[in-house]
C-alpha cells in the first residue's frame, strides 16, 4: 500500500509541476514567486478542511457539513467578540462550536445507523440555518458579516511567518501534525483498519466509535480554524465563508488518494491535490477563463478521478482472475 501511495503522490507532484509550467507559458505572471506564494491565501482554507476530511473518508465515513461549520464557527466567534469577550475566549467559542458540530455528526450517525452522507447533508443545511439565525442576534441579517474585530487579529490574515503568508504557514503546520497523526501513530493505524473492515475491527475490540468520533471532531475543528482565518482575512465573519470549500475539499481528498470505500488515503497526497486544484482555478482565471468554467472543471475532475480509481481497482481484481483461469 505504501508503494502505491508513494507512486500516486509522485504522479500528483508531476501533475502539479506540469500545471505550473503550462499556465506559466500562457501567462508568465503566473510563475512570479509573489503570485504563487500569496495566491495560496485564496485556497489554503480548502486544504485545511480537506486534510481531516481525508481521515474521515479513510475511516469509512464522509462529512459534507464542514462547509456550513466554517460559517457557523465564524459567526459564533464573531458574536463572542461583538459582546466584548476577550479574543482568546472568542477563539475558544469558535473552536468549541466546530468541535461540537463534529460530535453531533458522529453521535447521530452512531445512534441512527444512517449513512454518514445522509446525516452530514442534513447537518449542512442545519448548521447553515443556525448560523443565519445566530447572526441575527447582533443585527447581521442574512449573509451580512459581523465585524469590529481587533486590529491585531485582522492583521493576522495578511501577516507573514518566515516569508510565508500566515494562512499558508498555518495550513502546512496543521497538515504536518495530521501527517504524523495518521501515518506514525496507533490512532492512524486504527483509522486505516476500521476503514478496511469496520465489522472486523469492532469484533476484534477496536474502539471504532471513538476513532470515528475523533475524525469528525478534527474536521469540525479544522472548519472552525478555516472560518476564523477567513474572518481575519476578510475582516468580518459571515455565514457563507465556507460555501466555496465543499466541492474543492472533497475533490482534494479523493484526488489525493482517499478511497471512497475507506481504508486508503494519504495526507501528503491531499496537500499536493489542494495545490493542484487551487492553482488550476487561479491559472484558468489568469488565462481569461470565467470562474464558472473553472468550477465546472473542478467537478469534472472529481468525477474523473473517482471513475479512474474505481476502474483501476476493478482492473487489478480482473487481471489475477484471468491469469488464474489461464493457468
Amino acid at each position: 500500500m505504501k508503494r502505491y501511495v508513494m507512486r500516486w503522490e509522485v504522479l500528483l507532484l508531476a501533475i502539479l509541476v506540469a500545471e505550473l509550467l503550462i499556465f506559466g507559458m500562457i501567462n508568465p505572471r503566473f510563475l512570479r514567486p509573489s503570485s504563487l506564494l500569496f495566491g495560496t491565501s485564496d485556497f489554503v482554507q480548502v486544504g485545511i478542511v480537506a486534510v481531516p476530511l481525508t481521515l474521515v473518508i479513510i475511516a469509512g465515513g464522509i462529512d459534507v457539513s464542514f462547509a456550513s461549520t466554517v460559517g457557523l464557527a465564524a459567526i459564533a466567534f464573531g458574536i463572542a467578540n461583538f459582546f466584548g469577550q476577550p479574543l482568546p475566549l472568542s477563539l475558544l467559542v469558535g473552536f468549541a462550536t466546530g468541535a461540537l458540530a463534529g460530535v453531533l455528526n458522529a453521535t447521530i450517525i452512531r445512534l441512527t445507523r444512517l449513512q454518514p452522507l445522509v446525516v452530514t447533508l442534513g447537518s449542512l443545511y442545519m448548521f447553515s440555518g443556525a448560523a443565519t439565525v445566530l447572526s441575527g442576534v447582533v443585527g447581521a441579517n442574512g449573509y451580512e458579516g459581523i465585524g469590529g474585530f481587533p486590529a491585531g487579529f485582522t492583521a493576522l490574515g495578511y501577516a507573514q511567518v518566515m516569508g510565508l503568508p500566515m494562512p499558508l504557514f498555518v495550513f502546512l503546520c496543521f497538515a504536518a501534525v495530521l501527517l504524523v497523526l495518521l501515518h506514525l501513530t496507533r490512532f492512524g493505524r486504527l483509522v486505516f483498519q476500521i476503514g478496511l473492515n469496520e465489522n472486523a475491527a469492532r469484533h476484534s475490540g477496536m474502539p471504532v466509535f471513538r476513532v470515528q468520533l475523533m475524525t469528525y471532531v478534527l474536521t469540525g475543528l479544522a472548519a472552525a480554524l478555516a472560518g476564523i482565518m477567513l474572518s481575519a482575512y476578510f475582516g468580518s465573519a459571515r455565514v457563507d465563508l465556507g460555501s466555496a470549500t465543499l466541492l474543492p475539499a472533497i475533490t482534494a481528498a479523493v484526488l489525493g488518494g482517499a478511497s471512497i470505500y475507506g481504508g486508503k488515503g494519504s495526507v501528503l497526497g491531499t496537500v499536493i491535490a489542494t495545490f493542484i486544484i487551487g492553482y488550476l482555478q487561479q491559472g484558468l482565471q489568469m488565462s481569461g477563463v470565467p470562474s464558472q468554467i473553472s468550477s465546472a472543471l473542478s467537478g469534472a475532475l472529481l468525477v474523473l478521478v473517482v471513475a479512474l480509481r474505481h476502474g483501476a481497482a476493478l482492473l487489478r481484481e480482473f487481471l489475477p482472475e484471468r491469469s488464474a483461469q489461464a493457468n
